[in-house]
């Protein structure tokens, strides 16, 4: 799963700083052609250089200007700023899981094409829907209550789940696929539900099973979530959705 990440963008960007500079030196250039094919015209001769002056003024300035701005994007980039949205990182890719997910789209977090929830779809409804988005990299996300129907058998769990991603994989198999840890809880839901308790234990069993299938894992145990509960221990505020999409970002090299 791992390789070297080649930013396009950098790239992109340093190539379009230097076509802005050099456009109004080319454009200038053109003009005073110009004059010289209307001095070959009309005969009456036109002076020159004072542009071809300019021109070689603005070649000096250009290059001044392209390494300047270029300087600025390097230390810009080499500082670890990013300077695209979340919305623009994810333009590519889909977190695709159960009601927690929403909230990308919830709070504006992410686009409504790069969120693919289970509430109110089928299963096969949620594959087709992610199959038509076509991503390039997929983050598979479930919440706590998803172990519940599984009784504490981390093994049935493992199964249900690896189903889960084969098909994921049939749909797009071409794209990079991670799977997200589950998120933990607070004291106040596993006095609910002591099936939550066992979190560590199910986790442990995704990761294997990541390894196994030779897929990504996206540990996500040393996110802070204390001040993001809701009421319910479970779910999550606003605030958390920005972390979260950022720790997501960080492991795929988005």
């Amino acid at each position: 799963m791992k390789g070297k990440y080649i930013d396009l963008n950098k790239n992109t960007r340093k190539r379009n700083v230097v076509i802005g500079c050099l456009a109004s030196a080319a454009l200038l250039f053109a003009v005073i052609v110009g004059s010289e094919i209307v001095t070959g015209v009309s005969g009456k001769k036109i002076d020159t250089s004072e542009g071809l002056e300019i021109i070689h003024k603005a070649e000096d300035s250009n290059v001044t200007a392209i390494e300047t701005k270029i300087q600025k994007l390097e230390k810009k980039e080499s500082s670890g700023e990013e300077t695209r949205s979340l919305k623009e990182r994810f333009a590519s890719t889909a977190v695709f899981g159960d009601e927690v997910t929403e909230g990308f789209i919830e709070y504006d977090v992410l686009n409504v094409s790069s969120v693919i929830s289970g509430t109110g779809m089928e299963w096969k409804e949620q594959v087709a829907k992610l199959k038509e988005v076509n991503p390039k990299v997929v983050f598979v996300a479930y919440c706590a209550n998803d172990i519940l129907d599984s009784e504490g058998d981390t093994e049935a769990y493992i199964k249900k789940y690896r189903k889960r991603v084969e098909e994921i994989r049939e749909a797009l198999p071409d794209a990079s696929i991670f799977v997200n840890s589950l998120l933990d809880v607070n004291s106040a839901a596993v006095s609910v539900e002591k099936q939550y308790k066992k979190l560590e234990d199910y986790n442990q069993e995704l990761r294997e099973m990541c390894d196994k299938m030779q897929i990504g894992f996206t540990d996500n145990s040393a996110l802070t979530l204390t001040q993001y509960y809701e009421e319910d221990g479970i779910h999550f505020k606003s605030g958390f959705y920005p972390v979260w999409a950022e720790r997501m970002a960080e492991v795929a090299s988005l």
